[in-house]
């Protein structure tokens, strides 16, 4: 290799100080709340607590999920982000495969019409009154059915079946009495892994994070999410301070100081830390996955 010229090894040097200060840029703000969620309280609402913890504890996290529904909420969230994710990338990696399948009858018409759903909906109430007559209200399916069939993942699974699948390898399984089952499950969905990982991910951030579903389909109190726990004793942070206060049992709450700021930053910890610990091993799939799915339409 050619040795570098000065200005190569100037730009270099730059480039990676730059992508450092982004990177730095990027990850403080987590490394910021994480650290201010497990340091001495009291420090942490005076502002003196920026890059290293002090006073390391994790009585916020302990006393958070001690709240009355906390628990339950977690197993609420976690079985419709597990359903919920599962069921989307199988609903969507089959009606995309199919997509591509010329022989299929009025295909053009069936993926136009998946298509239109993406600009087009029905409206907030009719949506309610639907679920309502379906029974979807204050039933746990109303978090995993609706968001089983998602239009834009139909396109990702389209695009990239037809860009990295080669017709051939369908076209010799078909000569060889394969059947369009079996061309699914043993051809195409073994190579689909990439747009599978980029649709877990999608599908994984949107069921843990959501909470609007809860809001507006559920009044049960068995059947309300970890993020609108969360998010409605985040609205009353103060009252909340109070019963970990009461709850905590005065000399080690005492220790720790609990205060409106700690309660805010816990709780956003607490519904950012699960994404954030997996998406960095599906991060190789998802890159290549959404990069080659949105080549084309």
């Amino acid at each position: 290799m050619d040795q570098l010229s000065t200005g190569e090894k100037v730009f270099n040097v730059c480039n990676t100080i730059f992508m450092v200060f982004m990177a730095f840029i990027c990850f403080y703000p987590f490394w910021y709340i994480f650290i201010n969620t497990i340091s001495n309280n009291k420090l942490s609402a005076d502002g003196k607590v920026l890059f290293w913890p002090q006073g390391i504890h994790f009585d916020n996290y302990k006393t958070i999920f001690e709240l009355p529904g906390i628990a339950n909420a977690t197993v609420v969230s976690v079985l419709r982000t597990v359903i919920g994710t599962v069921l989307c990338v199988a609903v969507s990696a089959f009606l995309g495969f199919m997509m591509t399948q010329t022989k299929m009858a009025h295909r053009q018409f069936i993926y136009r019409f998946f298509v239109a759903t993406m600009y087009v909906n029905a409206g907030l109430i009719p949506g309610y009154i639907l679920f309502n007559y379906l029974g979807l209200l204050d039933n746990f399916l109303v978090y995993v059915i609706p968001g089983a069939v998602s239009a834009f993942n139909i396109v990702l699974v389209k695009t990239y079946v037809e860009s990295s699948i080669p017709q051939s390898l369908q076209e010799a399984a078909e000569i060889d009495g394969a059947g369009t089952w079996t061309v699914f499950f043993k051809i195409a969905l073994p190579l689909m892994g990439p747009i599978l990982a980029t649709l877990a991910i999608f599908s994984a951030v949107g069921q843990w994070n959501s909470f609007m579903d809860t809001v507006l389909y559920i009044t049960n109190d068995k059947l309300q999410t970890l993020q609108y726990v969360l998010y409605r004793y985040l609205s009353q942070a103060q009252a909340m301070a109070n019963i970990m206060a009461q709850n905590g049992g005065g000399a080690d709450m005492a220790a720790t100081g609990v205060t409106t700021q700690s309660i805010k930053l816990t709780v956003t910890m607490v519904t950012v830390l699960p994404i954030f610990i997996v998406y960095p091993f599906m991060q190789k799939y998802f890159v290549k996955g959404i990069t080659i799915g949105a080549v084309k339409g």
